[in-house]
């Protein structure tokens, strides 16, 4: 039987050390990925976002932070940013009509432009689905920040900016993701706005 008071402190403890390795494994990344979305926002550009699963989720929450707000203390218009992951309707025709690899890439056609940044988020960096979404969005001159964990997968080599959280486990690379999003969004907030 598994001790759970020893697997939460083990859980914890591993998690704080994920993050304390983020800052020497992605610190110079996250800094450019601050520039890009500041640069775009500042162009009238957009950003997009998309991933599976606990990814989707995230780039919901990504998503609310950039059109609501983070930082409390700061008074803000919105900023343009839409999560590929929350219209079912287009999701499951898509999945349905032309195949679920192709429902992002469609989306990126249809609403992307040169000039917009796109968070494609995967935590093992091969989902099919994110890859094909980031080849499309190259090929409108969309900049491309994959949030991918692990090795990076093939999408490490495909997107313009990878943000490769050290980990090998799902959960931590997740945590990961948000907690680098949170970051991002509060330094372009910082940047624009005050």
């Amino acid at each position: 039987m598994i001790d759970k008071e020893k697997f939460i402190v083990e859980s914890l403890k591993e998690s704080s050390e994920v993050k304390l390795k983020i800052e020497n494994a992605c610190k110079a990344e996250i800094l450019v990925a601050v520039q890009s979305l500041v640069d775009s926002f500042r162009n009238g550009k957009k950003l997009l976002l998309c991933g599976n699963g606990g990814s989707a989720a995230d780039c919901q929450h990504i998503a609310a932070e950039f059109v609501i707000r983070l930082s409390h203390h700061i008074q803000r218009p919105s900023l343009p940013a839409i999560a590929l992951t929350t219209d079912t309707s287009n999701l499951t025709a898509g999945g349905n009509d032309i195949g679920w690899e192709n429902v992002f890439a469609r989306s990126i056609e249809g609403l992307g432009n040169a000039g917009d940044v796109l968070i494609a988020i995967s935590t093992s960096g091969n989902s099919p689905n994110i890859i094909k979404a980031v080849e499309q969005a190259k090929s409108k001159n969309i900049f491309v920040v994959g949030f991918l964990g692990g090795t990076g997968g093939k999408l490490k080599d495909k997107v313009d900016l990878p943000i490769v959280i050290p980990s090998a486990n799902t959960q931590r690379i997740q945590e990961g993701h948000i907690t680098v999003a949170h970051i991002i969004c509060e330094l372009v907030e910082t940047e624009l706005f005050t």
